[in-house]
């Protein structure tokens, strides 16, 4: 039987539990009998920010260095890495290496990318996009792992392993993605192009510790313990969407992905081994829906009026507000800004990408819904 998506208990990041749980959910995927002496293996973690393990806002380092151990000790050469929000520089991305405890896949064998070059990797098949800025470190490896994380994310719902492949643009690009895409389905078409443009030979997801609540930085650390493995990272977020009680089609990656035949409509179809239900966390707690309003292009107007009182947007809580400045930092539609020494978003120009609230250092920035909606979705 030719195996989709595995899934494995895994209850903690030990690492004999880690390297155990790894070989158990890649074995029914015909494990890593693909991987030859002096292939070059890029890892591609979710390294979101500068956070310890124990957030859950990234892919945890233990789970990443038992990959690394496995690849290494078949002759590969691994490299592991990522491209956050913010500066693709060594002194930035090294920063958070060093927060996210990733230094210890060092002690595999592996080592950590220094390449900072970008390369423009043409798409013509690409649905939205036909090209994209990528970071050149993942194109020289022979094979890439995509290492997701599960959790909640503002403007996507959740974020998994088709989301963790915005990773690939460097730092200071993202914001030009996003305002290019301001409306969330297109931005997850965009990332539904960038996954099929990468093709990773294995996709892997930590959801031992996921986060819920305020994803994808500020949310709570949430215990599943479990971990996937996948043929593709469009089936990984089709189950993973399940295992936190959503339906596919509410999450637009995965309603794309499913639009563009690139998974089925429903985890159902795929074949899977291990019982997801085992590992399902039906009360997983959700951020509002990222409601993405349009009426006609003919009435602005009302677009304007209904994505003000009906649509989720951020919310800046004073109280825990430091005026640090980094929403207006990395807001690629100029629409945060510091007021008396205190953040404000300007929600006549805001596009709902929440980039503010997922880099604020003080979780002062929350996904909000509109009184009105509220009450007539009771």
């Amino acid at each position: 039987m030719c195996v989709n998506v595995s899934i494995v208990p895994c209850p903690d990041y030990a690492p004999e539990t880690a390297r155990a749980a790894l070989l158990a959910a890649l074995e029914p995927l015909g494990g890593l009998g693909w991987v030859e002496p002096g292939m070059k293996i890029a890892v591609k973690a979710n390294l979101v920010a500068r956070m310890k393990p124990e957030t859950a806002a990234a892919t945890h380092p233990v789970l990443v260095t038992e990959l690394c151990r496995l690849l290494t000790e078949r002759g590969a050469a691994v490299t592991v890495g990522d491209s956050p929000g913010g500066p693709f520089t060594a002194a930035w991305v090294g920063g958070i290496y060093s927060g996210t405890g990733m230094h210890a896949v060092e002690a595999a064998g592996a080592r950590l990318n220094s390449d900072y070059s970008v390369r423009e990797v043409a798409f013509p098949e690409g649905g939205t996009v036909k090209s994209f800025p990528c970071t050149a470190w993942l194109l020289e490896a022979d094979a890439i792992i995509d290492f997701a994380k599960l959790k909640t994310h503002a403007m996507a719902g959740m974020t998994c392993a088709v989301k963790n492949f915005f990773g690939v643009i460097p730092g200071t690009r993202k914001p030009e993605f996003h305002y290019m895409h301001p409306r969330t389905e297109d931005f997850c078409d965009m990332l539904c192009d960038l996954a099929a443009c990468i093709k990773p030979r294995l996709t892997l997801v930590d959801a031992v510790l996921c986060m819920e609540g305020n994803g994808p930085t500020q949310g709570k650390p949430r215990h599943m313990g479990a971990l996937l493995a996948a043929d593709t990272p469009f089936n990984a977020d089709l189950v993973c969407a399940g295992l936190i009680g959503f339906e596919p089609a509410a999450l637009p990656t995965v309603a794309a992905a499913i639009r563009r035949g690139l998974c089925p409509a429903s985890a159902s179809e795929l074949k899977i081994s291990g019982d997801p239900a085992a590992f399902a966390l039906p009360d997983f707690e959700k951020l509002p829906a990222p409601a993405d309003i349009t009426f006609k292009k003919t009435f602005p107007f009302v677009n304007a009026f209904l994505r003000r009182n009906f649509g989720t947007g951020p919310k800046v809580d004073a109280g825990k507000c430091v005026g640090c400045g980094k929403c207006a930092e990395v807001c690629p539609a100029g629409a945060a800004a510091l007021r008396k020494g205190k953040a404000h978003i300007n929600s006549r120009i805001c596009i709902r990408c929440f980039c503010c609230q997922e880099f604020c250092p003080k979780g002062a920035v929350s996904v909000h819904r509109p009184l009105l909606a509220r009450l007539l979705s009771r």
